[in-house]
């Protein structure tokens, strides 16, 4: 785990020399910023594999700085740490790319745990052929992943961050069936039933843009999970 490079902004002194000092003892390395500014630029002056954001900073909000990393980032990982409670909050979170949310105070042994979950995640991800091309063949349809564009015939749509990272998990997958729990955790950070209607409606849409290919299917496994064929 020596390798695993973490983004971790956050301008609260005291937590993030905790936080910071408890990653680093568990092989992780951590560049710790403060601002947004900072964070953007060593976003682009590294290669990280994981990032934790504060939400109030002193020159804006972690939900801007993560939208602006996300237009060219769409891949890592990416965590709040923050007092904001209210759920307008959380879901504006997830909305601004975030794949999990972290309330303080928090644990140290919880956010290891998250860590480590969000990372087994992106670990099944074929890296080698995404760096070549990040092209996927969904029957007659063109996945540019990274870039979250699906193409029919030459007729582009754009995916949202969330629609793409879904459909990614399901491509990887396709012939099998991804867990619903599965799918709940890694993009909303829980599966209650809230999520789960959240989920549905992202699984209709998805099948909405494949439609022109009548040998794709998302099917449903009531209460299981989903598994997209072609």
């Amino acid at each position: 785990m020596s390798d695993l490079k973490i983004l971790f902004v956050e301008d609260e002194p005291a937590l993030a020399e905790i936080v910071k000092e408890s990653l680093e003892s568990k092989g992780f390395i951590v560049f710790h910023v403060t601002t947004i500014a900072e964070g953007l630029h060593t976003h682009v002056s590294n290669k990280f594999d994981m990032l934790i954001l504060d939400v109030m900073l002193p020159d804006g909000d972690g939900f801007s700085l993560l939208k602006k990393i996300r237009l060219k980032d769409l891949t890592t990982p990416a965590l709040f740490l923050t007092s904001k409670s209210l759920a307008a909050d959380v879901v504006m979170g997830f909305e601004s790319g975030a794949n999990d949310y972290l309330k303080k105070p928090f644990s140290m042994e919880e956010l290891i745990i998250r860590i480590r979950s969000l990372l087994g995640i992106v670990s099944t991800r074929p890296i080698n052929d995404l760096k070549k091309t990040g092209l996927f063949a969904i029957g007659e349809y063109v996945f540019h992943y990274p870039e979250g564009i699906l193409v029919y015939k030459g007729a582009k749509k754009q995916l949202t961050f969330r629609e793409a990272e879904i459909l990614y998990m399901l491509q990887i997958r396709h012939e099998q069936m991804v867990l619903r729990q599965e799918l709940l955790h890694a993009h909303w950070g829980n599966d209650d039933y809230f999520s789960g209607r959240s989920l549905d409606v992202f699984i209709t849409k998805l099948r909405k843009y494949l439609k022109q290919d009548p040998s794709i299917a998302i099917l449903n496994f009531r209460g299981q999970g989903y598994k997209l064929i072609f």
